[in-house]
């Protein structure tokens, strides 16, 4: 079973939005962008067709998959498998993050 995976935390106050970008380019992500969303907004279960990492920026947002929910903070990242089925929630003061996909 697959799980989600919090790779590390990121160190954003030393880190400029680029600096970070430039990194997951080093990884062989090519399609970045940086998302945000007000409190409280939901995605459904849904998949994406490739695989992504997602940086909290500022905010939060918790991420459920098979069942298991975790919260992400500002510095932390998480790495989704391609098709992987999960929904998502941002927190009470909404959620800003870098998404890098391959």
């Amino acid at each position: 079973m697959i799980g989600l995976v919090v790779e590390k935390s990121v160190n954003i106050g030393s880190m400029e939005e680029k600096d970070l970008a430039e990194q997951l380019i080093l990884e062989g992500y090519a399609h970045l962008y940086v998302w945000e969303d007000g409190p409280g907004v939901e995605y459904p279960e849904h998949t994406h067709r490739a695989e992504s990492a997602h940086i909290i920026l500022n905010g939060e947002m918790s991420m459920t998959m098979n069942g298991e929910t975790k919260t992400y903070h500002a510095g932390d990242r998480c790495d989704l498998p391609a098709g992987i089925m999960h929904s998502a929630r941002t927190g009470p003061q909404g959620c800003r993050y870098l998404i890098a996909e391959r």
